[in-house]
């Protein structure tokens, strides 16, 4: 008589026990269990608990291949879903092996796991666990399914509605709870002011502050009483919720035509642009890509977005100042340079126009397509891809965690006639325009950070937190990525040889990239080092970038005059006509001040159920040399913390956003 002893593991999350009855059937090379119910003295499966279970055979299985488990009702109950964490076996030699399930069981359904070492493709060779398989990848192809977003655009899944998500992918019904609720709490604060649906102006400023008596954190406020200064701007598309975009400027866009005269008040007493210039001290943000773009129909006219440029200066106090402001592509008459020394509410006007352009650019594009609709795609291809017993599911698979259920419920708020891009002053039409001219550019360096910050010359501008946090986040990602990647992946034949993993390759060329070979995009990988270089980018992707260009948006957005998805009045032609009266008027009424900060209230919250970068709660990896790799991974992101937060103890402004602490692991907010 053989004995295996089986730990059966419960997830701790509400309901996820079951009164059900179950049982399990082991298989192995040399024969199967009989059916075994597994039932001790007292009610098996609660919540957060693990039980211990006997199964017997007249003779030992030989080695383990599955174990399928079955979920019975138990009396006349109704659906008791349960969600089985782990089952670990003992065999009678004394092998443990884990067998990883992470997901809900419903009645009458039964499930095949597979335990051990995770495994690559060519590398089974037990005509069973090859069907099996077999028949996981072609089930998972037929649960995910691509659909295109919108002509132009990258595919996504084709899933409509949450609901429709397997439950192990959905939110948490606490998460789904708290949204909900942060919503309404501050809708009602809104509410009982009378603002909700107000087409109202904002008087002054000071009537703008209403906004804080409902809802503010230390940094909103911050950015309420310093949005209008030169150096604080500046600042902005450094360490801003969208500061991948300026460049080092090594000559002036015909374009641009800024002279010497122009901008000498504003440089370095005895210099001249020219010399700040070869001095790598200027830098410019070229909006061109939203030239003549659709934008929203407002009271009968098209509203504007100003695909502007904006030129800026390092001062000798490593300060950042803008110097010169040219709101639209061609020079003309009507399309003047503004400068620092201009009528001050005109000055204000232009920032606002580039900080307005800005803010669509970087809410349609660096969020919401780069890592909420990238971060999809890398996810639909490594389920449809992978089986759960592929070391690489296994690595990926906590990085993908609820984006499916955040990207269904954005399409439907932010997309479409009713959703908040509608909104914006490029309206639905434009945003999703941007999105399609930029997936067109996109290239594999602009995504991957340390080139990114070559390419555009950013290596020693001084006071770059989000470059200094990111280039360290994203060694620590490559150092962590390498480790796991050289234990399953020993020699290059080993990648090349590996089905699955080019399949994968392939399909996020073809439905993300739309086969656009001159991205630079690789859509097949021959080496091991091509494929640590991509992975990192994945991870860094879903989980640094959104951080990064997610949790601010709260800090940035809420104080409308300092950046706003919608401007009313056509920006200025000429100098010296405005007032505080122009610009009130150009600012979103409260109505659509409400609406954008009930959004960005509810992206920039916390929720339960987050997991810190490098935090694994669902064991998968059978092999302690991966537990090792990830704790080595946790224990590099927790002194990066402690470097971070010493850091911002000494600034006036500190930049928390690539916290290691406030980094999901996934995108799912």
């Amino acid at each position: 008589m053989a004995e295996y002893k089986l730990q059966v593991s419960t997830g701790d999350m509400p309901s996820a026990g079951t009164w059900d009855h179950v049982s399990v059937t082991l298989i192995g090379s040399d024969g199967e269990s009989e059916k075994t119910d597994l039932d001790n003295w007292g009610r098996d499966f609660c919540t957060g608990k693990t039980g211990t279970y006997t199964v017997k055979t007249s003779l030992s299985l030989g080695k383990l291949l599955l174990v399928k488990v079955d979920k019975d009702p138990f009396l006349l109950f109704q659906e008791d879903e349960w969600y089985c964490s782990t089952i670990e076996v003992t065999t009678p030699e004394g092998v443990a092996m884990l067998f990883p399930c992470h997901r809900w069981i419903s009645r009458g359904e039964y499930v095949e796991l597979r335990g051990g070492r995770a495994m690559k493709s060519f590398e089974d060779d037990h005509p069973l666990l090859i069907e099996h398989r077999k028949k996981e990848l072609t089930l998972r192809k037929s649960l995910y399914q691509w659909k295109l977003l919108a002509e132009g655009l990258l595919h996504i899944s084709s899933f409509e509605h949450a609901s429709e998500l397997p439950a192990e992918i959905r939110f948490s019904k606490a998460k789904v709870d708290e949204i909900e609720d942060a919503n309404k709490q501050l809708g009602m604060k809104f509410h009982s002011e009378g603002m909700v649906g107000s087409t109202e102006k904002w008087k002054n400023l000071d009537d703008l502050k209403r906004l804080f008596k409902l809802q503010k954190t230390p940094m909103s406020e911050y950015v309420a009483e310093h949005w209008k200064e030169d150096d604080f701007y500046g600042y902005q598309f450094l360490n801003g919720i969208n500061p991948t975009l300026i460049k080092r400027c090594s000559e002036l866009p015909q374009n641009f035509p800024v002279t010497e005269e122009m901008v000498k008040p504003f440089l370095a007493e005895g210099s001249s642009l020219s010399r700040e210039i070869v001095k790598g001290n200027i830098f410019l943000y070229d909006q061109k890509k939203l030239d003549g773009i659709p934008t929203k129909v407002y009271n009968g006219e098209s509203l504007t977005v100003t695909p502007g440029l904006c030129l800026f200066y390092l001062n000798p106090e490593n300060k950042l100042m803008p110097i010169a402001i040219q709101l639209h592509q061609q020079p003309s008459e009507k399309n003047p340079i503004f400068l620092p020394s201009d009528l001050e509410t005109d000055w204000l006007l232009a920032k606002m126009f580039i900080k307005n352009a800005d803010s669509l650019d970087h809410e349609a594009v660096h969020h919401l397509m780069n890592t909420h609709f990238m971060g999809e795609v890398y996810s639909v291809a490594t389920l449809r891809c992978f089986p759960v017993i592929h070391p690489l599911y296994k690595l990926l698979i906590p990085h993908f965690k609820s984006t499916f259920d955040i990207n269904v419920s954005a399409r439907t708020s932010l997309m479409g006639p009713n959703g908040i891009n509608g909104k914006t002053s490029a309206g639905d039409e434009g945003m999703t325009e941007m999105m399609r001219r930029s997936l067109r550019e996109m290239t594999y360096n602009s995504v991957c950070l340390p080139e990114n910050i070559v390419a555009r010359g950013m290596e020693s501008i001084p006071n770059y937190y989000y470059r200094d946090d990111g280039l360290k986040l994203w060694s620590i990602i490559n150092s962590f990525v390498r480790a796991a990647v050289e234990y399953y992946y020993p020699s290059d034949a080993d990648v090349c040889k590996d089905t699955e993993l080019q399949d994968w390759i392939c399909e996020i060329f073809i439905y993300g990239l739309l086969r656009n070979y001159a991205s630079g995009f690789p859509h097949c990988f021959h080496s091991i080092e091509e494929l640590i270089r991509f992975i990192t980018m994945v991870i860094f992707t879903v989980s640094a970038q959104h951080a990064a260009v997610n949790n601010g948006q709260f800090d940035y957005y809420f104080w409308t005059p300092n950046a706003t998805l919608i401007l009313h009045k056509p920006p200025p032609t000429t100098k010296g006509q405005s007032s505080m009266e122009t610009i009130m008027e150009t600012l979103p009424n409260v109505g659509e001040t409400v609406v954008i900060s009930v959004l960005i209230n509810r992206l920039s919250g916390k929720y339960s159920g987050a997991f810190p970068l490098g935090q694994y709660p669902e064991k998968r990896f059978d092999e302690p040399e991966l537990t090792q790799v990830i704790l080595e991974f946790q224990a590099e992101l927790s002194k990066l913390g402690e470097e971070i937060a010493k850091r911002n103890s000494q600034l006036e402004v500190p930049y928390d956003y690539l916290l290691p602490s406030r980094i999901e692991n996934s995108v799912s907010i």
